[in-house]
C-alpha cells in the first residue's frame, strides 16, 4: 500500500524547492514529519523476548497531527469522553459553511478567519436558541472545525453537535427543545453574516472580501441525528485526521496520484488522478497554524 509519507518522500523535496519562498512553515514542517514518522531519524524503544530471544524494534511516531498515521488512539480516547457527558435528549448537527467568495481570504488567512467563524457562528446559534420561540435558554455546543470535501477541496464549514434543550435564565429549570427541531436556518444564516461581517470589519481582512457576499444567502444546515452517538463517532476521525487517510491512495504512477473518494450525491466509490504537485498542494491546504484549537466547546460545555 503506498503511503502519503512515501509520496512526501518522493516529491516532497522537489515542492519545498519549487516554492521555497512561498511555502509557509507549518506546511513544512507538516511534510518533514510525515515524511520520518515511525522510521529511524525519530528513533525509536528496543523490545527483547526472553523466550523467544528475540528483537523488536518501534520507531517513534511524529505525532504531527495531520499525519494519517498518528492520531487514532487520541480520537478513540476523545470519543470515549464524550460518550460519558452525552444527555439523555436528541441532538441536532448544525453545519455552518464559507461561502466561496471568503476562501481565497481564508486560505491565506487561516487563523483570522477560522477563529471569526468558531466566534460568531457560535454566538449566532447561541443567540438565536436562546429566543422563546425556539430553546428559550442557555444551550451547549461542541463545535470541530473541518476544511474540506472528500476529493480535497478547500471548503471550510463548523460542524456543532448540540443537544435538544438548554438551561432556562435561572439556571434551575431544563427546557427541551420541540421534537425534531432546534432553529430555523434562514433567520440563523442571516444572523451568522450579518456577525461575520461586522467581526470582520474591525480587521483588516475586510477589504479584501467581495462585496456582493455580504448580499447573498450564506448556507447553514441543522438536522436532528439522534441521541448523538453516532454524530459524535463522525465528529472523532475528523478531529485526530487529515483531509487523506493512507487507505484511499490507489497508486502512484507517471508522477501523478490515484486516491478514491465516496461521492456525497450518489454515495458511489469514485477515483481522481492529480499530478504529485497538485496532490500534494491540496493536502497541505488543511494544514492548520501551529496552535490553532479546532474543537471548541460553547455554553453548557465551556470549561468555563
Amino acid at each position: 500500500m503506498t503511503t502519503l509519507a512515501e509520496i512526501f518522500s518522493r516529491y516532497g523535496l522537489a515542492y519545498r524547492t519549487k516554492f521555497a519562498q512561498s511555502i509557509l512553515s507549518s506546511h513544512r514542517r507538516t511534510m518533514v514529519d510525515i515524511e520520518r514518522c515511525r522510521t529511524r531519524p525519530l528513533g525509536g524503544h528496543v523490545y527483547y523476548c526472553h523466550i523467544c530471544e528475540e528483537f523488536v524494534y518501534s520507531y517513534h511516531s511524529c505525532q504531527n497531527r495531520h499525519c494519517p498515521q498518528c492520531g487514532h488512539e487520541a480520537a478513540e480516547r476523545w470519543l470515549a469522553r464524550q460518550q460519558q457527558f452525552r444527555l439523555p435528549v436528541p441532538y441536532f448537527m448544525v453545519t455552518f459553511t464559507l461561502p466561496q467568495e471568503l476562501r481565497t481570504v481564508a486560505r491565506s488567512h487561516q487563523k483570522l478567519i477560522y477563529n471569526v467563524l468558531f466566534r460568531t457562528s457560535a454566538a449566532a446559534l447561541q443567540q438565536l436558541a436562546r429566543d422563546p420561540r425556539f430553546v428559550g435558554g442557555q444551550i451547549g455546543m461542541i463545535g470541530v472545525l473541518q476544511t474540506w470535501t472528500r476529493d480535497m477541496s478547500y471548503h471550510p464549514h463548523v460542524h456543532y453537535l448540540v443537544p435538544g434543550g438548554g438551561v432556562a435564565a435561572d439556571g434551575q429549570r431544563w427546557l427541551p427543545a420541540p421534537q425534531n427541531f432546534l432553529v430555523h436556518v434562514k433567520p440563523l444564516s442571516k444572523l451568522f453574516r450579518s456577525k461575520f461581517r461586522t467581526a470582520l470589519a474591525k480587521t483588516d481582512g475586510y477589504d479584501r472580501v467581495p462585496g456582493c457576499v455580504w448580499h447573498k444567502d450564506w448556507v447553514v444546515h441543522c438536522q436532528m441525528v439522534g441521541s448523538g452517538e453516532t454524530a459524535l463517532k463522525y465528529l472523532a476521525p475528523y478531529i485526530f485526521r487529515v483531509a487523506l487517510s493512507n487507505r484511499r491512495i490507489v497508486k502512484v504512477e507517471n508522477d501523478a496520484v490515484t486516491f478514491w473518494y465516496q461521492d456525497s450525491q450518489t454515495k458511489k466509490c469514485r477515483y481522481l488522478t492529480l499530478p504529485a504537485e497538485e496532490f500534494i498542494r491540496r493536502f497541505l491546504q488543511h494544514t492548520l497554524p501551529k496552535g490553532f484549537v479546532k474543537v471548541r466547546y460553547y455554553g453548557l460545555f465551556s470549561p468555563s
